[in-house]
């Protein structure tokens, strides 16, 4: 994982603007529950109503929808049971959570939490086309999705 990790961040530098680090996050495989617990753990630590509710409703829901999560606090990336590497598909997701790490790690500023979404998506989805493949065929993610999930809604 290491190695793939670090072919990973060396793409993401060449075509991404992200400040690079080589400190790699934990990864874990966990349940999509786990997922969805790890996330509701730290929304509702934060002192916002607004996004304690949103993880309430993410840890409820828990349906196949979370692929994968980054926690910023314990720089981990939670992977779902059966990722696999030799998947270009699953190692997209790996690429989408790793945007976060190096912008985490890079303490990049965002106006919103959902603003970290647009780079994420823009190299999951550069990934995704150097096979053949797009976000939209995989998971169902087009260019409105992507403006819903990344736009500040203050």
């Amino acid at each position: 994982m290491q190695t793939l990790l670090t072919v990973l961040v060396a793409w993401l530098g060449a075509n991404i603007d992200l400040p690079v680090t080589y400190e790699h996050p934990r990864v874990e495989i966990a349940s999509v529950a786990k997922m969805a617990e790890v996330r509701y753990s730290r929304l509702a630590s934060n002192s916002s109503d607004r996004f304690a509710a949103e993880g309430r409703r993410l840890a409820t829901e828990a349906d196949g929808n979370v692929y994968a999560i980054y926690d910023d606090f314990s720089r981990t990336i939670y992977l779902p049971e059966g990722w696999t590497a030799a998947s270009p598909v699953h190692v997209s997701v790996l690429v989408h959570e790793l945007v976060h790490h190096l912008q985490n790690a890079g303490s990049m500023k965002f106006d919103c939490p959902q603003a970290r979404e647009a780079p994420a998506y823009r190299a999951q989805s550069r990934w995704l086309e150097l096979f053949g493949k797009s976000l939209e065929d995989e998971f169902e993610v087009d260019a409105m999705t992507i403006l819903v999930r990344s736009r500040c809604m203050h």
